[in-house]
């Protein structure tokens, strides 16, 4: 039963992780849209993609719930 229940938790934190990286890039997407984005803000939401990714590979080689 802890096995089950932890498994749930962890894919659980993985949708959390994938939606705060679909955010990222929405937000990315959407402001480029909006108008041109300065060479400081492109590197900033670079960095949250960059950041959101590798915490999204790290939980995937912690707790093994990829899909």
């Amino acid at each position: 039963m802890h096995g089950f229940s932890s498994s749930v938790l962890s894919c659980r934190e993985r949708e959390r992780l994938e939606e705060e990286l679909s955010e990222v890039r929405t937000r990315s997407r959407n402001l480029s849209r909006l108008r041109q984005l300065t060479q400081r803000e492109r590197m900033a939401l670079d960095e949250r993609e960059q950041t959101a990714q590798a915490r999204l590979r790290d939980h995937d080689a912690e707790h093994g719930c990829q899909r």
